[in-house]
């Protein structure tokens, strides 16, 4: 990666929102923004399949990378919790909570620990 630059969510968040505040129009509605990000997650998918998948690119087709797309991604999430005024380091870890919870003894552990599948 080029960009040594790390950024926490909130400078994420922040970076979006003064982005999205130089415009009138301001960030799109949460419905515009769901279409957004399944377009975008269409986008991702496409780059998946030609890279990892059995649909290779055709020498026509611009060249785009699995990163720019989870950035895309990435940059309409942001937007997308801004509009709702959702902090995603929160959400992030309420999320990783119930996940470390929930499926703490799913997988087969590197320890040799916790592969019981309960």
């Amino acid at each position: 990666m080029d960009n040594e630059k790390g950024y926490t969510t909130a400078e994420m968040q922040k970076r979006v929102d003064a982005y999205i505040g130089q415009f009138k129009e301001g960030y799109f509605s949460p419905l515009s923004l769901m279409a957004r990000l399944t377009e975008e997650v269409g986008e991702l998918a496409r780059e998946v399949n030609h890279y990892h998948g059995e649909k290779p690119k055709k020498a026509s087709e611009q060249e785009k990378t699995i990163e720019d797309e989870l950035g895309d991604l990435l940059f309409v999430a942001i937007c997308f919790a801004n509009s709702l005024d959702i902090d995603l380091s929160e959400s992030f870890e309420r999320s990783m909570s119930k996940i470390e919870t929930r499926d703490k003894n799913r997988w087969t552990r590197k320890d040799g620990e916790g592969n019981d599948h309960d």
